[in-house]
């Protein structure tokens, strides 16, 4: 039997029974540094709109819900660190990171984790800035960068240089709702990095093994007209 990718998606869970998700393979909820596997449901609906996006556009894959956010779309870094250590641990092809930081004291931590998920040959995606500042782990070596642009349609993609990181913009809208105005909707960085994910799942060949995602992403990608400095 042919191995399906494994995508860890961190985020505030997932409603499993919602019926635009399939392929809820497993999941974890963090809390203080510790996983529960016992129950990871979204309270939210952020992270089942993500999910939901994913599973529409990457129907083969296997996604594991990595509930990180409970109450609000807020969370601790240590959190956030055991989340992608559990998607490591549990062989996660790859990790789509559907928050960022500005908050520079966290890039040695975040730069720690990422060695290790780059050193595991396995992708991590997440958003290249917030507010137009670099953000957390995504402005970072080895992080597949996405960055938001309304004008893109879903699995189209343009890579650009900014102050010398690769990054790939990304169509900001989720899966759509039947009579809802798309911009009425869940929208934003996030679902442009579920948006680069489900691309890169695409790209998926178990005999073929992905070493360097971005370089994956890059032959895809359309080139852009010019480096931002």
């Amino acid at each position: 039997m042919t191995r399906r990718i494994r995508i860890g998606i961190i985020d505030s869970g997932v409603h499993a029974a919602h019926p635009h998700i399939g392929n809820i393979t497993g999941g974890v909820t963090i809390a203080n540094g510790a996983p529960d596997p016992s129950c990871y449901v979204d309270h939210l609906g952020h992270g089942t709109a993500v999910a939901a996006l994913i599973h529409s556009r990457a129907p083969q894959a296997d996604l594991f819900a990595v509930k990180i956010f409970h109450h609000k779309l807020v969370t601790k870094i240590d959190d956030v660190l055991a989340a992608i250590d559990w998607c490591l641990q549990n062989e996660m092809d790859l990790i789509n990171l559907s928050l960022g930081t500005t908050n520079s004291t966290h890039r040695r931590a975040f730069e720690e984790s990422t060695r290790k998920v780059s050193a595991a040959q396995r992708g991590i995606v997440s958003a290249f800035e917030m507010g137009g500042i670099e953000a957390l782990p995504g402005c970072l070596h080895g992080v597949v960068a996405a960055v938001a642009d309304p004008a893109e349609a879903p699995g189209e993609h343009v890579a650009n240089t900014v102050r010398g990181k690769r990054v790939f913009t990304a169509c900001p809208f989720p899966r759509g709702i039947p009579g809802v105005p798309r911009e009425k909707n869940l929208h934003g960085a996030s679902f442009s990095v579920a948006h680069v994910t489900a691309t890169l799942a695409n790209l998926w060949n178990p005999a073929f093994r992905i070493t360097d995602w971005e370089a994956a992403l890059l032959e895809r990608a359309q080139p852009g007209i010019a480096q931002r400095r």
